[in-house]
């Protein structure tokens, strides 16, 4: 399980944000707006298309630790050396050691991870999360919604059967390391000075 947990971490560490900010117009996200890697630091920095660039990577980043994790765990321990690489590649999202022990939420990357193991985990949770930004327009707040949902419909889903029990796990752990991460928004939500979704970052070129 150990060179599948440090795999997932090594891809989860991909500093995709930081590429892209890069390429995107040498924009350093880790100096503007919430000064994190992620998705939504990218749309509020970089715009758009930048930001699905990012958004596709993460969830790559998961994806691929997953996969990678269940092909070195074997027919006899794939789910749950699945499972453990994709909470690693959560743990390298957000602790990259690439980039200093920075990183994003880790919110694409936990997502990749779920719709590689349990795709219905992410049917599911994903349009509830949507709807709260929809509605509230704080895209934290629908982060933090999904990720204390997300491990109550992996769980029954797997009482269901339809999910492997490991992805319950999976749910749980990147749950806590998500919200853990948006301890500072919850901060700002409760204070009433959250940005909101289309709040654009002016930046100057670095």
């Amino acid at each position: 399980m150990l060179p599948a947990i440090i795999v997932g971490y090594l891809l989860g560490a991909i500093p995709v944000g930081l590429i892209v900010g890069r390429l995107a117009g040498r924009v350093d996200l880790r100096n503007h707006g919430s000064r994190r890697t992620g998705t939504t630091n990218a749309l509020r920095v970089l715009g758009p298309v930048p930001a699905a660039i990012v958004l596709l990577l993460d969830l790559a980043k998961g994806a691929a630790a997953v996969l990678v994790g269940a092909w070195l765990g074997g027919a006899q321990s794939a789910d749950l050396t699945a499972a453990a690489a994709g909470v690693a590649a959560v743990v390298g999202h957000t602790w990259s050691v690439f980039i200093g022990f920075g990183g994003g939420r880790g919110v694409a990357t936990a997502g990749g991870a779920l719709l590689a193991l349990g795709p219905l985990i992410v049917l599911i949770v994903v349009p509830i999360m949507v709807a709260v930004v929809a509605v509230t327009r704080y895209v934290s707040l629908g982060s933090i919604v999904g990720a204390v949902l997300a491990p109550v419909v992996a769980a029954a889903l797997a009482v269901a059967g339809l999910v492997p029990a490991a992805s319950v796990g999976l749910a749980a752990a990147a749950g806590v390391l998500i919200v853990l991460r948006h301890i500072d928004n919850l901060d700002r939500l409760r204070r009433g000075t959250e940005r909101r979704l289309g709040q654009r970052e002016p930046v100057g070129r670095q």
